[in-house]
Order: C-alpha cells, then structure tokens, then sequence
C-alpha cells in the first residue's frame, strides 16, 4: 500500500463567505497541489472540502497521514465524534443537528477506501507545507470562478 502524505487548509473570508481550500499530496518524489472555491461557504466546510479532495483523487486504497491545522475535522475523527454522530442518526450529544451533515458523509466514505491517519498541525506557525495550503486556500479564491456551495445553502 503507497504511504502518503496529506496537508489541508480552507478558510473563508466573512465565515459565511468566499472560500476555499488547498490540499498537498506527497507520495515519494511525486507531489500534487489542489484548491477550489465557493462564492458563500463557512470556513469549517472548506476545511472539510480540503481532506476530502484529496481523499477523492486517489485511484487506489493508500495508507495516508493527513494533516489539518482544523480540530473541528482532526477531533471529530480522533476523538470518535464522527461515529458518536452517525450512531445517533446525525444528532450531536445535545440533541442538534450535525451541520455539514453532506460533507461529513462524504469525508467519512472517502477516508473508508483508505488506512488513515489524522494529524493537527497548529496554523500558520511556520510549517511549509501548511503554509502552502493557506497560500492555495487564497488563490482558489482570488482567481474568482467560485463555484455554488449548495450543501451550505440548504443548511442556512
């Protein structure tokens, strides 16, 4: 099983705004770099939209480490809240609703081809490859052709 490594950042500007996310893959000698943006989106779904870009864009099962600079995603899955929320039907231990319910699923099927490993790496601290993310998360979003976040408009 190839042994990558996943770097992710996404942000928002207004958090709801434009957003976007970066993601570095690096497998070996080979690195890849991906990034997209939404025209109103939340910064947690752009973090979100980060691990699972890069998660979908593998042709096979891998053994993957991804780092996110974001405990919303890193606790959810090392802390066992993901499956709390699924086990009680998408209901999160105060009785509300999980937001980014269709990011969450789709997150939790792209992770399951894959032998994960989560990292949080603290945010523009110096970590060149976490800086480049944040780098990516900019341009998606300056180059304009931000796409339409209809998972976050039918939560609004």
């Amino acid at each position: 099983m190839k042994q990558v490594t996943v770097y992710t950042d996404g942000g928002a500007r207004g958090n709801p705004g434009p957003g976007g996310y970066g993601a570095i893959l690096t497998f070996g000698k080979h690195r890849k770099e991906l990034k997209g943006a939404f025209a109103h989106t939340t910064n947690n779904r752009m973090e979100l939209m980060a691990a699972i870009s890069a998660l979908e864009v593998f042709s096979e099962p891998c053994a993957v480490t991804l780092h996110s600079d974001s405990k919303y995603v890193i606790d959810a899955l090392t802390k066992n809240w993901l499956a709390g929320w699924k086990k009680r039907g998408w209901v999160k231990s105060d009785k509300k609703p999980v937001l980014n319910k269709d990011l969450w699923q789709r997150l939790d099927a792209a992770a399951a081809r894959h032998e994960m490993k989560w990292k949080w790496v603290k945010g523009h601290a110096g970590n060149p490859l976490n800086e480049r993310c944040d780098e990516l998360v900019h341009e998606a979003i300056d180059a304009g052709n931000l796409q339409i976040d209809h998972g976050y408009l039918e939560q609004a």
